[in-house]
């Protein structure tokens, strides 16, 4: 069905001189010529950790066993149930709270930024364990913490957008964001994100 009109933002990574290459420029153009986006203006992506990401010795503790190109998908696959998630629940705990919270600190380092500097931690909505561990270990009280997993639960690589459309009346222009993820294989990263715009402006 869509959504009439929708609200969107451009994220620029990078310093000034980084940026206004001819992908943004279109994309600026389609955002604000027409009647077909609420066109709310530029989120400033501060930087984007470009250090070691991803361990592929976590894939035998979270993996989907068939369906790929190794092993790919047939009757016995699906009548096994070899699509479906399997993970070693205490050893992908252990690595997303240490990955996630040391990627965003390493992330805040590099730009300068103390805990109390932070207005929400934008954590992977995997579980309230997880969530809840991770702040901890930044240094971040719960009320710093995007949270609505309680609501949508884990849709894996979604949960950050929606954490940021569901906080968006409460965030203000300049409020300082830090986006963290943790996913299979394993793979994580984080972001500093400076929030462009008074989100109490507008309505759900």
């Amino acid at each position: 069905m869509g959504v009439a009109r929708p609200r969107v933002a451009l994220l620029n990574i990078g310093e000034e001189s980084e940026k206004g290459d001819q992908t943004a420029r279109t994309a600026h153009e389609l955002m604000t010529s027409g009647d077909h986006f609420n066109f709310v203006g530029n989120v400033e992506g501060k930087d984007i950790f470009t250090g070691r990401v991803a361990d592929v010795g976590g894939a035998v503790h979270l993996y989907v066993k068939a369906g790929g190109s190794a092993y790919p998908a047939t009757y016995e696959t699906v009548e096994n149930r070899e699509h479906y998630i399997h993970q070693d629940g205490q050893a992908v705990f252990k690595a997303a709270v240490s990955n996630m919270s040391d990627v965003a600190l390493n992330v805040m380092e590099r730009n300068r930024i103390a805990p109390e500097d932070i207005a929400y931690l934008v954590p992977h909505q995997a579980n309230m364990r997880i969530i809840a561990a991770t702040a901890h270990r930044m240094g971040l009280p719960a009320e710093k913490c995007m949270i609505n997993i309680e609501k949508f639960g884990n849709t894996t690589a979604a949960t950050l957008p929606l954490c940021l459309w569901d906080y968006e009346t409460r965030l203000k222009k300049g409020d300082n964001l830090i986006l963290a993820a943790f996913g299979g294989g394993y793979t994580w990263g984080a972001a500093y994100v400076k929030w462009a715009y008074d989100g109490g402006n507008f309505s759900k």
